[in-house]
């Protein structure tokens, strides 16, 4: 199948009503095209090429992206001649759905693959620094975290963990504790205090 050329003022022009004769011809192409016959969508193909590359160009701007799309038409074509209701409509106005529908969905595509590249660039790009130390220094410090945990009373403990690792609220942890709010929050803050020092946290 050869690519159209660049479409002439007919292609560009809006789709308007063919002549009688052609949309008859064009139906009776269809229904051949239906039937698998090659020689019937050669002739069809050059009878609306033109028009096909036109709309798909109105639309994408890029040439190529065109020819792609009119290809694509065309095998649309081939593939679903059968679907072709003359009561709905020209096979003229039939065929122009099907390229319009096509480059919009071209249009959503190629602007969906730049969205999705644009985002896994940002997600990939690292900041310079070393990993592996990054990872012994988080882990340095989790260790850091659980052996200065233990140099707090075992109330405050309970009241840190809860707080800060269950992420209970002052009265939810005195509920949980059976202890009034305004001691818990003392446990709390004295474990907070007694934690920042530990760990050399001004």
């Amino acid at each position: 199948m050869e690519t159209p050329n660049a479409p002439n003022s007919e292609g560009s022009a809006a789709v308007t009503d063919p002549p009688a004769d052609l949309s008859q011809r064009l139906s009776a192409l269809l229904a051949a095209i239906a039937r698998g016959d090659q020689a019937a969508f050669a002739e069809f193909y050059q009878l609306t090429s033109r028009r096909v590359f036109g709309m798909a160009r109105r639309v994408l701007i890029d040439p190529e992206l065109s020819e792609d799309t009119t290809q694509e038409v065309f095998l649309q074509v081939w593939q679903n001649a059968a679907k072709f209701d003359p009561q709905a409509g020209s096979p003229l106005s039939w065929l122009m759905t099907i390229s319009h529908r096509r480059a919009v969905d071209k249009v959503r595509s190629s602007q969906s693959s730049t969205d999705r590249e644009a985002k896994y660039g940002a997600s990939t790009q690292e900041i310079d620094h070393d990993t592996v130390s990054d990872e012994v220094g988080s882990r340095l410090e989790a260790e850091a975290v659980v052996r200065c945990l233990g140099t707090l009373t075992e109330t405050q403990q309970e009241s840190v963990r809860l707080a800060y690792y269950g992420g209970l609220t002052y009265r939810e942890v005195a509920e949980r504790l059976n202890a009034a709010v305004p001691t818990i929050k003392s446990r709390i803050r004295d474990g907070l205090i007694r934690l920042k020092t530990c760990l050399g946290v001004s």
